[in-house]
């Protein structure tokens, strides 16, 4: 039996996950943490603003971002329990459970995905039972560890459910966040009574490519299309006041300016035209011709 976690000041013992054989281990079974072990990023900020923005609005994403600086001093100074809490509390409270799994099952597994540690999915899945602890609620994070990475289960932070109206409450089940004690004695115990354990370097390193895990994002919705970092997520909200009105602009001179000069107007603005391929002919007469169907979507990225 094995665990994986991230490098910790209390686990000096323990040998770089580089020294970790990854033979003869089929019929074994590993324990790990998710951010900063599994992901390459220790931080779930993005994940918590996907969730915030595509299952709420813009507006409930703002909140959260401007609670950054207050979770960020908790985390470090006061409880990063408290700080956890917060992010939970500003991206769940009043959502509807059906939401936030569509979510999770369409739109986080892309981002999920281009952040794998390479050293720690090679170990973790040279391992038949493969568990995951993380104080990420288990509802986020439940659809792309199953499919991605093969996880037999999936311990994670429980949400409180109001079950008349299906929304969640924005606080979390006894034992409360997987942190600290809880995550250790609740969980890594119960699952490696006898264990050894790896640390994960901090050193940069590339994620994992897309298609060397064990499902391939095949469907991916959502509105944001760069990864929602705090610097990102405050970016994309000082661009949404320029855009609007930049869109004003683009539409109010497209219904009133004349055909031929459009595609001048076009470049000023900023707008592109691009064309891959050639048209297919006309059908002939008696011929079937063949429809094609685009659907737009709205990505916010500046």
């Amino acid at each position: 039996m094995g665990s994986l976690s991230h490098t910790s000041n209390h686990h000096h013992a323990f040998p770089p996950i580089s020294e970790c054989n990854c033979e003869s281990r089929s019929e074994q079974s590993v324990a790990a943490d998710l951010d900063g072990t599994l992901l390459i990023s220790k931080s779930a900020f993005p994940y918590f603003m996907l969730v915030a923005v595509e299952a709420g609005s813009f507006l409930r994403g703002l909140l959260l971002l401007l609670s950054v600086p207050f979770v960020y001093f908790s985390y470090i100074f006061i409880s990063e329990t408290l700080a956890i809490k917060t992010f939970i509390f500003i991206t769940f409270a009043g959502l509807k459970i059906k939401d936030i799994e569509i979510v999770a099952r369409s739109v986080l597994p892309r981002f999920y995905a281009e952040d794998v540690h390479p050293m720690s999915w090679k170990v973790f899945n040279s391992v038949d039972k493969r568990y995951i602890i993380t104080a990420s609620p288990r509802i986020m994070v439940e659809p792309f560890v199953k499919d991605f990475f093969g996880a037999y289960e999936i311990l994670g932070t429980e949400l409180q459910v109001l079950y008349k109206s299906g929304r969640a409450s924005g606080f979390v089940k006894k034992p409360g966040v997987l942190v600290g004690v809880h995550k250790k004695e609740e969980n890594f115990m119960r699952i490696c009574p006898i264990w050894e354990g790896c640390m994960i370097p901090k050193t940069k390193c590339e994620p994992v490519p897309r298609n060397n895990l064990l499902s391939r994002v095949i469907f991916h919705d959502g509105r944001l299309v760069s990864r929602p970092t705090p610097i990102n997520a405050l970016l994309i909200f000082l661009w949404l006041q320029i855009g609007f009105v930049l869109a004003l602009l683009r539409i109010y001179i497209h219904i009133f300016s004349p055909g031929r000069i459009l595609p001048s107007t076009s470049k000023i603005l900023g707008m592109k035209l691009i064309v891959k391929g050639n048209h297919p002919s006309a059908p002939g007469k008696g011929q079937n011709g063949v429809l094609f169907v685009a659907i737009i979507g709205q990505f916010w990225t500046p």
